[in-house]
């Protein structure tokens, strides 16, 4: 015969893991520094932090990424400097174009954004795309630049990759870059 006190355990796991499961969400958002240029992301998750080399157009250029994986998709911020607005604008020019080959023949919807303290020039552009064939992850993308104090331009990505399980993660991302 079971004692009342073994009767119990198993409700008593269920409950602990419950308060367990409540007290780490899907979407922890925390802000995040990008870079030294000041930027300030808002992630769902604690980032990974990485760097490489990527061509823009003629040129490799040192990209700095912070990034994480939540909720059924992948958020993250790059970031780059230019030497100047010029040098900006033709690495965000071949930075559109590379992830538009990326995307193939996917169904991309491309359009002036806003960022407050975003440069006029280049101008930030918000990028949808929803790949094909069906059930591939969409992706959406930011791209804008910020001018520094010493002459050079920060230009940053923001994607997210995928299908988050909260509608409204993506917009919260979003909404949380925060330039000085």
């Amino acid at each position: 015969m079971l004692s009342s006190a073994s009767r119990s355990w198993p409700l008593l796991l269920v409950a602990t893991t419950a308060v367990l499961a409540a007290c780490s969400p899907t979407f922890n958002w925390r802000e995040v520094p990008i870079a030294d240029a000041g930027l300030v992301a808002l992630l769902p998750c604690k980032p990974d932090r990485a760097n490489r080399a990527l061509p823009f157009g003629a040129e490799s250029v040192k990209v700095d990424m912070a990034g994480c994986e939540t909720g059924g998709a992948t958020f993250a911020v790059a970031h780059a400097s230019a030497g100047s607005p010029a040098q900006a604008e033709a690495w965000l020019a071949a930075w559109r174009a590379a992830m538009r080959n990326q995307l193939g023949d996917a169904q991309l919807t491309e359009g002036p954004a806003a960022l407050q303290r975003a440069t006029a020039t280049p101008a930030p552009v918000r990028l949808d795309a929803q790949p094909a064939p069906k059930g591939a992850a969409p992706v959406q993308v930011l791209w804008f630049a910020q001018s520094q104090k010493d002459g050079s331009v920060a230009l940053y990505q923001a994607t997210v990759l995928g299908r988050p399980s909260s509608p409204e993660a993506a917009k919260t991302f979003f909404e949380g870059l925060r330039l000085p």
